[in-house]
């Protein structure tokens, strides 16, 4: 048994078990250095970027305390966006599959609040939700805050640079003070440092440090004219080839801009920002995961909830303000043991950008001219797979299984051209090899599924 062994903590042998199941294998590091301390019921301030385990982190002690006979709301979990709160909600009931009856509800917005309010009737031990929402169900006394033993403020620094913090001192306000409070972020600026004092109870602090390790991803860095850098991100598609990428630019009218000059060159790209309605950002996320998308624009806070476990290639169209963002960014290549590839262009006057990054790392980064590089983006093949959507989802009763069962049976496609399968609420999104997909797009129209007919459309 060793310090990153989950065996280590006080967990239940059905939970152990569970995590053995899931692959927990050992512990991460902002796992092996936050969860004992949580465990002992500490308040916690845990610095960790995307991709380090922090879900598990604070899951693991918010279910070791429910009461799975009250199902009053026993822990609240806040986070920035839907996205990331629909992510962090799928962990939990994963790492919650042990215990028979556990409810996690998801409130947030962008979805109609009726079917949040019949789900919260029939109560939830864990409620997972942005703040707005979950301030709009505490105004219509639809949620109840009062017997909340765990609070946890997911990506804290997101959601007060996305101007939450009235939101969240009113949520707070509303739960008891003798609860748990853990507080995880990226960035550790002074706000979250006040945000801390206000509402924790002499919290220990662990901070993971840089998770970009040298061997895992490589870093690349090129310095090109203002006016030249649309074209020499498109050397860089040209040149290095990632099978996909997300190019990361720090506005929102930056990443209108190069998607649309992309897109006029011929290299399929979609954007994913905060202006955009909350049903086309997650058909963009399910494009991009299903690989019918190959390169995804897109801005930090709407890339939050962006969680691809093999993404090839990360691309800086401009350097970040902060060299903290800049190891956030990146950190979303090279997972799981794999390699991955991190690519950054700067001009003359952003140099001071690079030298921070190079200071934060504690590490020389060398860069060269963006003419040192050639390769043509235009002859990128397209992507692998094309999406469908199929006009029935989880309230309909559709299951993967159904769609694949419909697809490979009558329709006699292919098992190996079925590529994922993402059953949501009212939709079903699925990914078919490019080449097989017009077949399996008329086959599905003219067949049934469960036996019913369902409209079906590529996106």
């Amino acid at each position: 048994m060793t310090e990153t062994s989950f065996a280590s903590l006080p967990l239940s042998p059905a939970q152990l078990r569970n995590l053995d199941d899931l692959g927990y294998s050992r512990m991460t590091a902002i796992q092996a250095a936050s969860l004992p301390l949580a465990m002992a019921g500490r308040d916690l301030i845990g610095q960790a970027m995307t991709g380090s385990g922090k879900t598990a982190a604070f899951a693991l002690p918010l279910l070791d305390r429910l009461n799975p006979r009250d199902f009053g709301t026993q822990a609240l979990v806040l986070c920035p966006t839907r996205e990331l709160a629909g992510q962090v909600a799928g962990e939990i009931r994963r790492l919650a599959r042990y215990q028979q009856n556990i409810k996690v509800v998801v409130l947030c917005g962008g979805q109609a609040i009726g079917p949040q309010i019949g789900s919260l009737e029939h109560g939830a031990h864990v409620v997972v939700g942005t703040p707005g929402r979950i301030k709009d169900h505490l105004r219509k006394e639809t949620l109840d805050l009062g017997r909340v033993n765990c609070l946890v403020l997911d990506e804290a620094d997101r959601m007060l640079e996305m101007g939450f913090i009235d939101d969240m001192e009113s949520i707070i306000a509303q739960t008891p003070s003798s609860r748990q409070t853990l507080l995880f972020s990226a960035t550790f600026p002074a706000d979250i440092q006040a945000m801390s004092a206000r509402f924790q109870n002499a919290p220990e602090r662990v901070s993971v440090e840089s998770l970009v390790e040298s061997e895992q991803i490589d870093q690349q860095f090129f310095i090109c004219q203002d006016e030249a850098r649309l074209d020499a991100l498109v050397g860089l598609l040209g040149h290095f080839r990632p099978e996909s990428a997300v190019v990361f630019c720090n506005t929102r009218q930056v990443v209108r801009e190069v998607s649309a000059y992309l897109q006029q060159q011929g290299i399929g790209a979609a954007e994913l920002h905060g202006d955009m309605e909350q049903r086309d950002r997650d058909q963009v996320l399910v494009r991009f995961r299903q690989q019918s998308c190959r390169v995804l624009v897109a801005t930090d806070v709407a890339a939050r909830g962006l969680d691809i476990d093999d993404l090839p290639a990360v691309i800086n169209f401009e350097l970040p303000r902060s060299a903290e963002v800049y190891v956030h960014r990146i950190g979303r290549t090279g997972r799981g043991g794999k390699t991955g590839l991190a690519l950054s262009l700067f001009t003359g006057s952003e140099r001071y950008r690079l030298e921070s990054i190079s200071q934060f790392q504690q590490r020389e980064l060398p860069f060269e001219a963006i003419q040192a590089i050639s390769g043509d983006a235009h002859s990128l093949p397209p992507p692998a797979f094309v999406t469908l959507v199929v006009a029935g989802g989880r309230k309909d009763k559709v299951r993967p299984g159904d769609i694949l069962g419909a697809l490979t049976g009558e329709a006699g496609i292919a098992g190996a051209a079925v590529g994922k399968i993402d059953v949501m609420d009212q939709a079903t999104y699925v990914a078919i090899a490019a080449a097989t997909a017009d077949k399996a797009l008329g086959r599905l129209l003219n067949g049934r599924i469960k036996g019913r007919k369902f409209k079906v459309r590529k996106l």
